[in-house]
């Protein structure tokens, strides 16, 4: 796993180091209440700290080996969508719930499709 201050201190930009390690996002508020109003997701390592009854956020469009993290820090269950339609979760699925401070690791195994990774 590359770290930040490595890969910096072996000559690239922070651009590029940010390209390499991934970027983080902190205190979002989870947003609507279907995938189109949803919340997207910008960030490698998401913490969402707000989430209201049926919201949720959106993982980036799917392309083979993306990995996304997303930790629920709320005190309500999250509800994360693939970016479109034509993409799923977990065998099919059009989403997938994310209780109170869970973690799960989002892994883009096709252009259509996330597996998850769950964690407490």
């Amino acid at each position: 796993m590359p770290i930040p201050s490595r890969v910096q201190a072996a000559g690239n930009s922070g651009l590029a180091t940010t390209q390499i390690c991934g970027d983080g996002a902190t205190g979002l508020t989870a947003t609507g209440s279907t995938a189109a109003d949803a919340l997207q997701l910008s960030a490698v390592y998401n913490e969402v700290a707000t989430v209201s009854a049926s919201t949720g956020v959106k993982l980036p469009p799917t392309e083979v080996g993306a990995m996304v993290a997303v930790y629920n820090r709320s005190g309500t269950t999250l509800t994360v969508y693939p970016f479109s339609t034509a993409s799923t979760i977990n065998n099919g699925a059009a989403s997938l719930s994310v209780t109170t401070t869970q973690r799960v690791l989002f892994i883009a195994t096709s252009a259509t499709t996330w597996i998850s990774i769950a964690g407490a």
